[in-house]
């Protein structure tokens, strides 16, 4: 039995939407997620774990979870990628959630799980398609207003890992999102019909609505590279403040931390450092001893409008 990490940032305008005016902060960066697959792939996993946000491609506040465990799952059509199945074990999956149950937590179950990119995007740039290993994802809310608190994502993280050390397989888990950026989101306003058709009513955007939606992304992030418009730009300061704890282990500094510091310091898409705490949460809960975190890679992408980071780690 082995546990490994890696955590990745992920931006939607990194699938060529719109390229960094400093081309060389593109190739360092998909440099290192290269080599973290390769690494992955020496791992020779059985399974991948992803813990992974959602933009309301598949929760939705007309029953919005805090946490979901997919026994079935399928990529979403958002931002070119290509729409397909994930190879989740289902036995796995079920397994999971009485597992979690019985440690005290209420996830979601879901046998028809839409994933958007917060899932996809890591296992194609790591693993190179959807399905190349079998997949249990974990998705955790981080953009609804509904959020889990940090401490119960690290304690469920935990709970996780303590699942996964009884597999006695060869287990990689990915942590997506953050780190620091506030994209365009919609907020809950029941009086605007546009909103609730977006993030109430589980309306599938067709392709034609995905190209206009994300062309005012890459507007708002253009925008925001020239210093005009509403988005708070990434921060270099609350990314090494998360990374340095990160690092160290010390994941129960993120108890308190609060959604309103989360949004004036990092930005609405901030959030989504949940993934990363639930992850590094189940990879030391599998740990016999403290595990050993590395940091592969960070610098800001403007045009990414993101802070981007890459860590591995080993249990």
């Amino acid at each position: 039995m082995s546990v490994s990490l890696v955590c990745m940032s992920h931006s939607p305008l990194m699938m060529g939407a719109l390229s960094p005016s400093d081309r060389s902060q593109e190739e360092t960066f998909f440099d290192v997620v290269g080599e973290a697959g390769k690494w992955i792939e020496s791992k020779d996993p059985d399974l991948i774990v992803v813990f992974g946000p959602d933009h309301f491609g598949g929760l939705f506040y007309d029953l919005m979870p805090g946490f979901v465990i997919a026994a079935a799952a399928h990529g979403s059509h958002d931002w070119g990628l290509e729409p397909g199945p994930l190879d989740v074990p289902e036995d796995i999956a079920m397994a999971c959630f009485r597992h979690l149950t019985a440690e005290g937590f209420d996830p979601a179950f879901s046998y028809d799980m839409r994933v958007d990119h917060g899932t996809t995007i890591p296992l194609i740039k790591l693993t190179g398609a959807l399905a190349a290993y079998p997949v249990l994802p974990i998705v955790i809310n981080c953009a609804a207003i509904t959020r889990p608190g940090f401490r119960r994502v690290r304690e469920l993280g935990a709970a996780a890992g303590r699942f996964l050390a009884g597999l006695d397989k060869r287990t990689v888990i990915i942590g997506s999102g953050g780190l620091s950026h506030d994209p365009p989101t919609p907020v809950i306003d029941l009086n605007d019909e546009r909103i609730v058709d977006r993030v109430v009513k589980r309306n599938v955007p067709t392709p034609e609505e995905f190209k206009r939606r994300e062309a005012r992304v890459v507007e708002a992030a253009k925008a925001m590279c020239r210093g005009e418009g509403p988005l708070l730009p990434p921060s270099e300061e609350f990314d090494r403040r998360f990374l340095e704890r990160l690092m160290m282990g010390d994941l129960e500094a993120f108890d308190d931390w609060s959604d309103e510091m989360m949004d004036r310091e990092a930005g609405f898409g901030g959030h989504e450092v949940r993934c990363w705490v639930a992850a590094a949460a189940a990879v030391a809960a599998a740990s016999d001893g403290e595990p050993d975190f590395t940091l592969d890679y960070y610098d800001i992408i403007p045009e990414w409008i993101t802070g981007m980071a890459v860590v591995r780690g080993t249990a």
